[in-house]
């Protein structure tokens, strides 16, 4: 069975520093997901500079299929010299996860992953290994769905040292919250953020170091379908329907008409739901067999204004209360978030004509911006997206 591995992370600058000394890099390959997080030595730009350049060069290369021992070698022989300490140095961790499971942990001077499954700690087998002078240490596993693994800088470690804490936060510590934050929180995103603010609030809102922690959770498929739209023949309603209803996976509807069409095709019910808090959205409606109804225009620019936010980390405390919010966008945008692993949209490219300025191509309507702007939030998160148009 195909997994899919869902990521995020948050950092935490140097107080007083623009730019974070540490560095994620994510991409995706046709059957595995390659996770980096590097650490430059010091803060600030040199930090970031040392961070950006070995996550980048370590992506690229595993990505493009050559071995560890290569990546290791080009990071050595490229990396500036710190003027001051005389070292080309960024400590790093990666995790190459496979479509079936199988990982592929390296480990190079950053605190140990944290490896935990149905909120236990789990034990990672390391093997040292020496590649051009530097001591790294590999693992090799099988996740199972539910499984997470999560990847800390040095700065989530020294959380609240001198200040809260005598001897910083401390790897058992910082793994055994995790291990209970797991039993609550599911998501990724929702667990980054949580250790994100809990390191935080040691340090004071001050952090004394770059602090990242990164978050990769593996799930099962889960497809969501996404109809939108009428066809531009009527004649293809049916076919239109017949497709979106037969495609397996979770069923979401945005637009009173497209709504309205699959309530005729299927002979069923459209109910309103008039319950709902926030009156700057359109409320949602009921229809038998689909997981959730909503307006069109409105409530996808609002949900596109909500994942936007999220892959511009800004997911804080504040940001997880508008997703959770009942209300048809925050809906939307909390099932591709945290639920869809794949996207399937069902476009109809009839042009409403409230929706359209007459003297642009159709190409050019809001609606259709809307679903382009949305499908490559998804694609950005990490999610295949499929698009089929009628």
């Amino acid at each position: 069975m195909k997994m899919h591995v869902d990521t995020a992370y948050r950092s935490l600058n140097h107080y007083g520093e623009e730019l974070c000394g540490d560095k994620v890099k994510i991409t995706h390959t046709d059957d595995s997901t390659i996770a980096v997080l590097a650490d430059g030595l010091g803060s600030g730009v040199k930090a970031n500079i040392l961070a950006t350049l070995t996550s980048t060069i370590i992506s690229t290369m595993l990505t493009e299929g050559a071995p560890i021992e290569e990546a290791v070698e080009t990071i050595t022989r490229t990396l500036p010299v710190c003027s001051v300490r005389k070292l080309a140095y960024s400590t790093f961790t990666i995790a190459q996860i496979r479509d079936d499971g199988q990982t592929y942990l390296v480990e190079f001077d950053n605190p140990p992953c944290i490896y935990i499954r149905d909120g236990k700690l789990m034990p990672l087998e390391q093997k040292p290994r020496t590649v051009d002078g530097k001591k790294i240490y590999e693992s090799r596993f099988r996740l199972q769905p539910g499984d997470i693994l999560a990847m800390i800088s040095d700065g989530v470690t020294y959380a609240g040292v001198g200040q809260a804490l005598n001897f910083g936060w401390n790897w058992d510590n910082v793994s055994a919250w995790l291990a209970r934050t797991t039993q609550k929180e599911k998501s990724a995103p929702r667990l980054a953020s949580s250790l994100a603010e809990a390191v935080n609030d040691l340090y004071l809102d001050k952090p004394g170091d770059d602090s990242t922690c990164l978050i990769i959770r593996a799930t099962p498929q889960c497809v969501v379908n996404m109809l939108s739209g009428p066809p531009v023949d009527k004649a293809n309603d049916n076919r239109m329907v017949h497709d979106f209803i037969t495609s397996p996976g979770k069923k979401l509807i945005c637009g009173g008409t497209s709504a309205n069409i699959v309530a005729r095709v299927l002979n069923r019910r459209i109910e309103t739901v008039l319950d709902y808090s926030d009156p700057t959205v359109p409320p949602i409606a009921k229809l038998e067999g689909i997981d959730l109804v909503t307006e069109g225009v409105l409530t996808l620019s609002r949900t596109v204004e909500i994942l936007r936010d999220y892959l511009n980390h800004e997911a804080d405390e504040e940001y997880f209360r508008r997703l959770d919010a009942k209300n048809g966008a925050a809906m939307i945008a909390r099932m591709l978030l945290e639920e869809c692993t794949n996207l399937r949209v069902f476009i109809g490219r009839a042009i409403n004509p409230a929706h359209q300025n007459p003297g642009l191509p159709a190409d050019l309507s809001i609606k259709m911006k809307l679903l382009d702007d949305l499908c490559v939030l998804v694609e950005r998160m990490g999610k295949r997206v499929e698009k089929i148009y009628y």
